[in-house]
């Protein structure tokens, strides 16, 4: 691809977060389209909110692609995110990640390790799978959804979410997660 055959700002707003920054060499740039695993942390403060109002609900983000959906504003630790956000989460054994619905994205789990219901809810209807290593469902905007550690370890997942800056999810409106302050 020739350089002219690149997006821009102007064809395409998402080019801005792929753009080397002026004067930095082809490898500068790609090095910086890089995140490893040594330099990433597990945030447990990213969903503390939820945590503090029940434990069942403590889990983590390791952010790799833009910051997600938890609501974190900014990461400098990541990759730019163009057209989606990409992140691993643990959720421990017995806990919990809410039902929460995202209305402007879809968003992917992929089970990397463990065994975890997930439960989704759409006008009156619920259904629900358990995920097990390497299984994956992608979860249409508007459709609510939880996921629940029904195995002895902990799970270890991907998530994406189909924008780089996703809109924060809420919670159905009979939640007591949906009157807490972030």
């Amino acid at each position: 691809m020739a350089e002219a055959d690149f997006p821009t700002p102007s064809t395409d707003p998402a080019a801005a977060s792929w753009a080397p920054a002026p004067g930095t060499s082809f490898e500068q740039w790609l090095e910086s389209r890089v995140a490893r695993l040594e330099t990433r942390r597990y945030d447990w403060d990213a969903l503390k909110f939820q945590a503090d109002f029940d434990p069942k609900y403590r889990r983590a983000q390791m952010r790799y692609v833009g910051t997600g959906g938890t609501g974190v504003a900014k990461d400098v630790n990541t990759v730019p995110a163009g057209h989606f956000t990409f992140s691993t989460m643990v959720i421990p054994a017995g806990n919990i990640g809410p039902m929460h619905i995202h209305n402007d994205v879809e968003e992917i789990f992929f089970v990397l390790r463990g065994k975890v219901k997930v439960i989704c809810e759409k006008d009156g209807q619920t259904w629900e799978t358990v995920l097990k290593d390497r299984d994956l469902i992608s979860v249409p905007p508007g459709v609510y959804r939880s996921e629940v550690n029904i195995g002895d370890e902990d799970v270890l997942m991907c998530v994406m979410l189909g924008s780089a800056k996703p809109v924060t999810p809420t919670y159905p409106p009979d939640s007591p997660l949906a009157k807490i302050k972030r």
